[in-house]
C-alpha cells in the first residue's frame, strides 16, 4: 500500500486516478480548493472503491500561503508520503492574475508544484521508493522571465504553454537534484475529456480515461522505476523528447534562480 497525493483531484483525470488508485487499496489524499466538493468527492471514492483510507486537504494553489497551510497540514497528519501526483492545472481563469501579480497559469501550474514539492520533501524522502509525477503538455514554448515575473502580460495559450515547459525544465533539474526520488514530467494526452478541455475548446479528442491510466502506470509501475528525469509522452504512448530548452542547463538555471527570487519578493 502506498500513501498518495494527487492535487486537483475533485473533478476530471485527477479524480478518476484517485478514484482506481482507491480501487488498489491505497491510502490516497486528495486535494481540492471547494470544501463542499471535496467532502463530496472523498465520500464518493470511498463508496466506489470500498477503501476508507481516503482524505483531503483544502487549499487554493494561486495562493502561495494557502500552499504554505496545506504543506503544514499534511506533514503534520501523515509521516511519509510514497507518491505526488502534481495534477492540477490552469488554462481559463476569471482572474487573469493572483494576488501577487503573478499569471494565473503560471501561479497554479509551475509555482503551485514547486512550492507544494519543495514544502513536502521531508515526508516524501522518508518513504522507501519516492516518486513524484508532474502533468506537464504537449503544448511546451520557451519562457518568458518577464511573463514568469508577471510582468509581461501573454493570451492564456500562451501563458499556459510557458508554465507546461516551465514545469518540466524544473522537473529535470529536480530529478537531477534528488537522484533518490523518480520524478517524471508527463503529458496526459492532449485534449482529454475534462472540464478544463472542454472550457477551453469545446471539444476532446480522447476519454478522461487514457489521461488516470497512465498516471496510474507511472505511480505505480515497477518498469518505471529507473525513470528518473524523463517526460512521457501519452499522445504517442512512450517516452519522448520534452521542448530543447529542457535540455539548456543556463536556461533552466535562469528559471530557477528567477523563481526562488520571486518568491522571496
Amino acid at each position: 500500500m502506498k500513501t498518495i497525493l494527487i492535487t486537483g483531484s475533485t473533478d476530471g483525470v485527477g479524480k478518476l486516478t484517485a478514484t482506481k488508485l482507491a480501487k488498489d487499496g491505497h491510502q490516497i489524499i486528495l486535494h481540492g480548493r471547494n470544501p463542499e466538493k471535496l467532502k463530496n468527492t472523498i465520500a464518493e471514492i470511498k463508496e466506489k472503491s470500498g477503501n476508507d483510507k481516503v482524505s483531503g486537504f483544502l487549499a487554493n494553489l494561486s495562493d502561495f500561503d494557502s500552499i504554505s497551510k496545506m504543506i503544514t497540514a499534511i506533514s503534520n497528519e501523515f509521516s511519509s508520503i510514497d507518491i505526488l501526483i502534481n495534477n492540477a492545472g490552469v488554462l481559463k481563469s476569471n482572474a487573469q492574475q493572483n494576488q501577487d501579480g503573478l499569471d494565473m497559469r503560471f501561479a497554479v501550474n509551475y509555482y503551485a508544484p514547486y512550492l507544494l514539492t519543495n514544502g513536502l520533501l521531508p515526508i516524501l524522502k522518508k518513504s522507501d521508493s519516492p516518486r513524484i509525477i508532474n502533468l506537464s503538455s504537449a503544448a511546451q514554448s520557451a519562457v518568458s522571465m518577464e511573463a514568469l515575473k508577471g510582468e509581461e502580460p501573454l493570451s492564456e495559450q500562451a501563458a499556459y504553454a510557458q508554465s507546461k515547459l516551465a514545469l518540466t525544465m524544473w522537473s529535470f533539474a529536480f530529478a537531477e537534484a534528488h537522484p533518490d526520488i523518480v520524478t517524471i514530467a508527463v503529458n496526459p494526452g492532449s485534449l482529454l475529456n475534462t472540464k478544463m478541455v472542454k472550457e477551453a475548446y469545446g471539444q476532446h479528442w480522447s476519454p478522461a480515461d487514457k489521461g488516470a491510466d497512465i498516471l496510474v502506470e507511472l505511480a505505480l509501475s515497477e518498469k518505471h522505476a529507473t525513470s528518473n528525469g524523463k517526460y512521457f509522452d501519452n499522445d504517442n504512448g512512450a517516452f519522448a523528447d520534452a521542448h530543447q530548452d529542457a535540455y539548456s542547463p543556463e536556461k533552466t538555471n535562469q528559471l530557477i534562480s528567477e523563481t526562488n527570487k520571486i518568491l522571496k519578493r
